[in-house]
């Protein structure tokens, strides 16, 4: 499985990425060796994913919710949250 992922960081900014390995790429970012944007906010928080069947899949979601406003990103958060 793979997944697109939202992080919400110590200083309040979203981090937007994809892995295969969900648990091991959060364990990667608050520890120190995630991407170098989330190495400076840590600890980061997973508020938000989408699972996908391939990497491309997820890829391009990423791309896509990268192009999104902090705005939008909160919306998606919330109503992904709110459907729980």
């Amino acid at each position: 499985m793979n997944y697109t992922y939202i992080l919400k960081c110590a200083d309040d900014t979203l981090y937007c990425g994809w892995t295969n390995d969900l648990e091991k790429r959060l364990k990667a970012h608050n520890s120190g060796k995630g991407a170098k944007y989330t190495r400076s906010r840590l600890p980061v928080t997973l508020v938000y994913y989408e699972e996908f069947e391939t990497s491309i899949e997820a890829q391009k979601r990423e791309y896509q919710i990268k192009r999104l406003t902090r705005k939008q990103k909160l919306s998606l958060i919330s109503c992904r949250n709110n459907n729980k």
